[in-house]
């Protein structure tokens, strides 16, 4: 009896999945040649950097090296030529590390200090500031180079001829101030997704400003952190146009040494050293991309559920 009932009710459970579901099939192919799109040019690059010039010449592209060297590697690190000098990539690299850490510091510094100014302390104007701060993220920087170039080559010591201008402060001072209105959009808006009753309970108890933002703020804040200074990382380590105009010749970032290297014509075109040159230059983004994308991820989502 129990069972025939069991077989007019009908059949119970989650429903057998097909093997070979059409959907699945599509989004798998879908993802495999996005992939593919990305990881072919950087196979590309890697066994060509692999090889020397002589293999280079047969022209095929995707075979592996049949004897790896890494001297093309050496030489894009320590003697390549990038114009008049042949010292390679090694002190662009360092001139980036003096652009970027100060440059990311201060501005997710500056920006948190906004934002959670802007989501927790209201004063009057400041929703017309954060407007103005929101439009500063659609301005082309093109349109603000030469006013800034002229701003830059004014502010000079008293004096004397030493001026903001063509210095690694002068970069440092344009990335933080292009990386403001987009951090304190970021950092404003995670600020306003936290639970306000928080903020109110620690003013009753007597906190104030700072001592909110260290104890309270702060602690949670960590997914939007990471996400601030990814994007302040990879943006100014890959720059090439505010380096190229504000640094000066002795101050020349990373990617504009490679900028040099790939375009520099003496004598025999070089493409295992370009191929490393490009790898080495992109080696920190991909880094620091790899380690945190997780909280990346978080911190977008979190950052992005009010505003």
């Amino acid at each position: 009896m129990s069972m025939s009932a069991t077989l007019a009710s009908g059949p119970s459970g989650p429903k057998p999945k097909r093997a070979f579901d059409p959907v699945r099939i599509g989004i798998y192919a879908v993802l495999v040649v996005a992939s593919m799109y990305f990881l072919v040019p950087l196979y590309v690059m890697v066994v060509t950097s692999l090889k020397d010039v002589a293999e280079i010449r047969l022209g095929n592209v995707f075979s592996l090296p049949a004897h790896p060297t890494f001297d093309p590697w050496i030489k894009a690190w320590s003697t390549a030529c990038t114009g008049l000098y042949c010292e390679g990539l090694s002190p662009g690299f360092w001139k980036s590390v003096y652009i970027t850490i100060p440059s990311v510091v201060i501005s997710v510094i500056v920006g948190s200090l906004n934002g959670y100014s802007l989501a927790n302390w209201r004063f009057k104007g400041s929703e017309t500031l954060f407007t103005i701060l929101l439009i500063g993220n659609f301005l082309p920087y093109q349109v603000l180079i030469y006013p800034l170039a002229r701003l830059t080559s004014n502010m000079c010591l008293p004096g004397t001829d030493l001026c903001l201008y063509s210095t690694i402060y002068c970069v440092i001072f344009i990335h933080t101030v292009f990386g403001m209105p987009l951090l304190t959009l970021l950092f404003r808006n995670y600020f306003a997704s936290l639970p306000n009753e928080l903020f109110k309970a620690a003013r009753i108890d007597g906190a104030g400003f700072w001592r909110i933002f260290f104890q309270i703020m702060l602690p949670m804040s960590l997914p939007i952190f990471v996400v601030a200074i990814i994007l302040q990382v990879t943006g100014i380590w890959n720059d090439f146009l505010f380096g190229v105009i504000f640094a000066g010749q002795p101050n020349y970032p990373m990617t504009v040494q490679l900028n040099n290297i790939v375009n520099s014509i003496q004598g025999v075109r070089e493409y295992n050293v370009d191929m490393a040159a490009t790898i080495l230059t992109a080696a920190v983004p991909l880094i620091v991309y790899f380690v945190s994308g997780r909280l990346f991820v978080r911190g977008i989502a979190a950052g992005a559920v009010k505003g």
